[in-house]
């Protein structure tokens, strides 16, 4: 145990002389406390039960759909991410995907496409970091049916970075900027309360929340899913994947008594990690798409103080992360998913993979921009029917594609059809078009530092350039 936690009052006037709201203050507090305290989250193994059974998407189609739950319903998207691990320097969400369109572009479409065939207030929000701001609000502004610009945005706090030694405020004179980072989407609790936003949602009638991540495009509003949430009683609801062998390493749903709780790689102990990694002990992984009473959370959050107490996230950076030789820090993070343990009678369902199709690489971008995807009429990104909701896995060489403009400059000629492939490898520097077919598994080598053409064609197996 540190003595450090003496400290907080320096966070305390800092963040207050900064304009954050009690909620954001209290919220960091308890992160900053379990750190002085030497936390490591670690969750044992031998502390929580596999989840054996949970109900499938098949059981939202028991009972008639109810569209005029919309009215009732805020669809809220994380949207603090600029992408830099893809080389971008913009808000992640105005990439574009497909038909030259954005995740923005068919996020709102979406909203307005419900609103309109059901005649619906439907709610909808973005929640922004400073980083992302000014560039969404600016695109939504096209948009006029959706309302002003300011009013769908609920600003994402930001907290002070820790001197690694020290763990008081790191000071960066020559930029100040720096000495602040996002709390992750954690954050979403305290924004709303200290914001203002859950009372004015309450008062306005709103009672369900849904809540998924910007870039995730399968992560639609769905009325059996959510007439089902509304019936069901429930105080929160995550949708989950079952896990493959390529999900091995991420987090994992479990049970610890009578609640359901998320337990990530981080929190798990070296000794238990084969039972980890046990995609058939532990089934199901977090897809980050959240339904959530909110009435019930404002209960949750009056009974906290205007956040919830959260498991801590530490993250060892630099204080300008573009220069390694800086001061070294701590930023301290929650996860929203992570919330499941703090609401009573909460529960999660299994939903097809078509609802969680993120993009974190460019991999899973040139997925999504090939025909393997389809628009729908309501504007939705959803699997081609001959897919079977199973997406192509792609491995692209990170040295030549790992960032966006590298990928463009690949498909200059074109998209390559997917619709038919299993599984596609490229290494090396290669340059596609739209002639280009690939059906099951295909690998392209090049094994020169210049980027060749592949001609149009049909390929399988493996071909060398």
């Amino acid at each position: 145990m540190t003595t450090s936690a003496g400290c907080f009052q320096e966070f305390r006037e800092k963040m207050e002389q900064a304009g954050l709201s009690k909620s954001a203050i209290l919220s960091f507090k308890s992160n900053y406390e379990s750190l002085c305290r030497g936390e490591t989250g670690m969750i044992p193994e031998s502390t929580i039960e596999p989840i054996k059974d949970l109900p499938g998407f098949e059981v939202v189609r028991e009972r008639a759909p109810e569209p005029e739950l919309l009215s009732k319903t805020v669809v809220l998207k994380l949207n603090g991410g600029l992408g830099t691990g893809m080389g971008l320097e913009r808000a992640k969400s105005l990439l574009e995907i497909k038909q030259g369109k954005n995740f923005l572009d068919f996020i709102a479409e979406q909203i307005l496409f419900l609103r309109k065939k059901h005649g619906s207030g439907l709610k909808f929000l973005v929640m922004n970091s400073f980083s992302t701001s000014r560039d969404t609000l600016d695109h939504l502004s096209r948009f006029k049916e959706l309302g002003e610009p300011k009013d769908l945005e609920l600003m994402q706090n930001f907290v002070p970075k820790l001197d690694a030694k020290t763990l008081r405020p790191v000071s960066h004179p020559s930029n100040p900027q720096l000495e602040w980072c996002p709390p992750g989407h954690g954050d979403l609790y305290p924004s709303l309360h200290g914001s203002g936003r859950l009372d004015e949602f309450l008062q306005q009638g709103f009672r369900y929340l849904f809540v998924s991540n910007s870039d995730n495009l399968g992560a639609s509003v769905d009325i059996p899913l959510l007439t089902y949430f509304a019936r069901s009683n429930q105080s929160f609801l995550m949708e989950v994947c079952e896990r493959t062998p390529a999900d091995k390493k991420g987090g994992h749903l479990a049970r610890k008594g009578d609640r359901l709780l998320l337990r990530e790689s981080a929190q798990c102990q070296n000794s238990d990690q084969e039972q980890f990694q046990d995609i058939k002990r532990h089934h199901y992984f977090n897809t980050n798409n959240l339904w959530i009473r909110l009435d019930l959370l404002k209960t949750i959050l009056n009974e906290s103080g205007g956040f919830i107490p959260l498991p801590m996230i530490k993250n060892s950076k630099t204080v300008d992360p573009r220069d390694k030789n800086t001061k070294p820090v701590y930023q301290l993070e929650s996860a929203m998913g992570a919330a499941i343990e703090s609401f009573p009678n909460a529960g999660a369902i299994i939903v097809p993979r078509s609802r969680f199709a993120p993009v974190k690489t460019t991999s899973d971008l040139l997925a999504l921009r090939s025909d393997a995807y389809r628009v729908t009429e309501d504007h939705r990104l959803e699997l081609a029917p001959q897919r079977h909701n199973i997406p192509p896995s792609i491995n692209l060489d990170s040295e030549h594609y790992k960032l966006v403009d590298q990928l463009d400059e690949a498909l200059t000629e074109g998209v390559p059809s997917l619709i038919d492939c299993k599984e596609l490898k490229v290494k090396g520097p290669v340059a596609f078009c739209s002639e280009n077919q690939f059906r099951g598994s295909v690998e392209i080598i090049n094994n020169s530092s210049d980027r060749k053409a592949l001609p149009g064609g049909v390929y399988e197996g493996c071909h060398a350039l």
